[in-house]
């Protein structure tokens, strides 16, 4: 069982120069405590995530970390010259030399896409084009390609990637057929939302890589050979009040980030309804865990068990939560709460 951190780099209460310095200072605490990976997300004109160019945040992060990966969950394909982002993975990847993960996704909101030119009703078609372009270019001297929404011919790719053959490939879904695509892949998956929602993706992951049989890349850190991941918002203080204290203002000023856009747009499509704004309410559904080292460990097993899962990844900077409280989590985290669970296996029932 590993654990990494994940990010949507949300508006806090700090000004935005500010908030870079205290996130780049928790991510060196959290290389320096183990955590296995730090994957930031990807998203545009929306207070959700300011920084919308993943890219450049993890060159910083690439130089200032050591053993930690990094990579995107995820790269939004349909914005991206497939050419341009073959490149970027691999300054990536050699910035960090060979701790580089790909994610990569079509991107979940309409608005966001609008906001680039991009209709949402051929994203999907883009994507996958793109996602082609990309595996072709970091595995080749030459890019050769001839599609309908890309062309390139004799392209000499001339900054290759540490890894071989190539960094490997994670998809994030919030639905069953996204995750039988990243299963049929091969990719490493991610999902969210509550218990029954997470485990319907995974259910649906397992079969499409059942069939598969084999990861996309042949190594890999995860029993199994791919990750099989949640992300989970999590806050630790010393007892279950002072939790709860702490992740109330937090996810309420979380929540009205994340649903901005649908909120202004008057949607209500699922993403919308998915995302919880009552603490109690999210807390039951298991996306977000909150309490004393001991009440996140059980609860963390808990869904370790009923899933069947090898990854976690933990939002523990988010809304408005302060520096402080960010660093206190993951120090509990990281002296109380991961040694004890770590080396635990998912049991036999939960991975059927």
């Amino acid at each position: 069982m590993k654990f990494g951190l994940w990010d949507h780099f949300d508006r806090g209460e700090r000004p935005f120069n500010k908030a870079i310095d205290e996130r780049l200072a928790f991510l060196v605490a959290g290389d320096q405590a183990g955590f296995y990976g730090f994957h930031v997300a990807e998203h545009h004109c929306t207070p959700l995530n300011l920084v919308p160019v993943p890219g450049v945040y993890l060159g910083a992060v690439a130089r200032l970390t050591q053993r930690m990966r990094l990579g995107t969950l995820c790269y939004l394909l349909p914005l991206y010259s497939p050419l341009r982002l073959i490149e970027e993975i691999a300054i990536l990847d050699n910035m960090c030399d060979g701790r580089f993960d790909i994610g990569v996704g079509r991107g979940v909101s309409p608005f966001e896409l609008n906001f680039h030119n991009v209709d949402p009703e051929t994203s999907r078609e883009v994507f996958l084009e793109a996602l082609d372009v990309l595996e072709k270019g970091l595995v080749t001297e030459r890019l050769d390609h001839q599609g309908k929404r890309f062309s390139y011919k004799a392209v000499p790719i001339e900054v290759r990637c540490v890894q071989k053959p190539h960094p490997p490939i994670w998809y994030p879904s919030s639905n069953p057929e996204g995750s039988a695509f990243a299963g049929a892949r091969g990719y490493n998956f991610m999902t969210l939302g509550s218990l029954p929602v997470a485990r319907k993706n995974i259910d649906a992951f397992r079969a499409a890589y059942a069939k598969r049989g084999a990861p996309q890349v042949p190594r890999s850190a995860f029993e199994g050979g791919v990750a099989i991941g949640v992300n989970r918002h999590i806050v630790i203080a010393d007892t279950d009040a002072d939790a709860l204290r702490i992740a109330k203002p937090a996810h309420e000023s979380f929540h009205a980030s994340i649903t901005k856009l649908w909120r202004e747009n008057h949607a209500t499509t699922a993403v919308a309804k998915a995302a919880i704004g009552d603490i109690q309410e999210a807390i039951d559904a298991g996306s977000i865990i909150v309490g004393s080292p001991d009440t996140v460990a059980r609860e963390i097993q808990r869904q370790i068990d009923a899933l069947g899962i090898n990854y976690m990844t933990l939002g523990m900077f988010f809304g408005s939560m302060s520096y402080e409280h960010a660093m206190r989590s993951q120090s509990l985290f990281a002296s109380e709460v991961m040694a004890r669970i770590r080396s635990a296996a998912p049991r036999a029932e939960a991975a059927e």
